[in-house]
């Protein structure tokens, strides 16, 4: 008797065990972290107003919160950068989603991606027109079909298909946004010689988490290109240039002269460097950084490591940015300090 009641013991235990590593797989213990930035450019303290800088503080800390309580609460890496950047998707403050600047024919033109560093799967969409988050999109085409990158009209109907409601161009139409685009056309107008005028090209918004399971997830999105012509596509939805993800080294979402990005394969070139030459993820951003630099290119970088290291390299005067660390302290930043 004694003998069949220590067995049962043992048969419940064992089973106990069991549930218990299936339910908390190992590696859950991995402090959490996450990072964003929400565009880098010329961005003086002399020229903002108190009450815009707070405008961007408190949207910068409202997308990162939301975020990171996913990650608090079990949530996946994935799913906390796909609604941080929802939330700047959603604010005209940013050139992403509502925010998102005009092409020279007048149109709004949207780009996004995502990356699992779990699984090095990914999903990315470019020159969509009316969808009202490019990022939930790029999700679908990642966990939905078997290709990584879809286009304008063919990701659209792609979305339809899944039940993704499209918006109307008028929904991305912003007064500010508007106001740009003519103030450019009329001085191309008045100089012949000044034609393709591009004053601003570093409005993007991006995303990488780190959750308890040491999985690492990064995102980015964009309008583009303020007056950009022929279906111009830059970075953002370029993985290597403007996003990468793998669990080994870290996470990567850029900002910035997409063309530059994509010529240095900006993103991946942080993660190889980790992975091959063994740079702390702050040494291999900042590498990267400095041969962007050298190259001609500026903008900047959002990097998150697999222990939850994080770095922020930048070249241009200011980067909205702001981060979540291990420790659970928020921190936003804008201007070069």
């Amino acid at each position: 008797m004694k003998h069949r009641i220590l067995f049962l013991s043992i048969a419940v235990v064992t089973l106990f065990l069991c549930f218990t590593f299936q339910a908390y797989p190992q590696g859950s213990n991995h402090k959490i972290a996450i990072v964003i930035h929400g565009g880098a450019g010329t961005i003086l303290k002399s020229n903002m107003t108190p009450e815009t800088e707070n405008q961007y503080r408190e949207k910068l800390t409202e997308a990162m919160s939301t975020g990171y309580n996913i990650l608090k609460n079990g949530g996946t890496s994935m799913d906390a950068v796909e609604a941080t950047i929802k939330i700047m998707e959603d604010s005209p403050l940013f050139n992403a989603g509502k925010g998102a600047v005009f092409t020279h024919e007048g149109t709004n033109e949207l780009d996004a991606s995502i990356m699992d560093g779990k699984t090095l799967k990914a999903g990315a969409v470019a020159g969509v027109k009316r969808i009202k988050n490019p990022i939930n999109l790029a999700r679908l085409v990642m966990e939905k079909t078997w290709h990584v990158l879809l286009t304008g009209e063919g990701a659209e109907k792609f979305a339809q298909e899944q039940g993704v409601e499209l918006v109307p161009q008028e929904y991305f139409k912003t007064e500010r946004r508007w106001k740009q685009i003519q103030d450019i056309l009329e001085k191309e107008k008045a100089d012949s010689a000044k034609q393709g005028i591009v004053p601003e090209k570093h409005g993007t918004v991006g995303c990488v988490a780190l959750d308890k399971f040491g999985n690492i997830a990064a995102g980015t999105s964009t309008g583009g290109m303020t007056n950009k012509r022929f279906g111009r596509v830059g970075d953002s939805p370029i993985i290597g240039a403007g996003t990468y993800a793998n669990n080994s080294t870290c996470g990567v979402s850029c900002t910035g002269d997409g063309e530059y990005f994509i010529r240095l394969g900006v993103a991946k070139d942080i993660s190889d460097l980790m992975e091959y030459k063994s740079m702390s993820v702050k040494d291999a951003a900042q590498t990267v950084i400095d041969k962007l630099t050298k190259l001609g290119g500026t903008g900047g970088v959002i990097a998150l490591d697999k222990d939850g290291n994080i770095a922020m390299p930048f070249n241009t005067s200011g980067m909205y940015r702001g981060y979540i660390n291990k420790n659970g302290k928020p921190v936003v930043e804008i201007y070069k300090e």
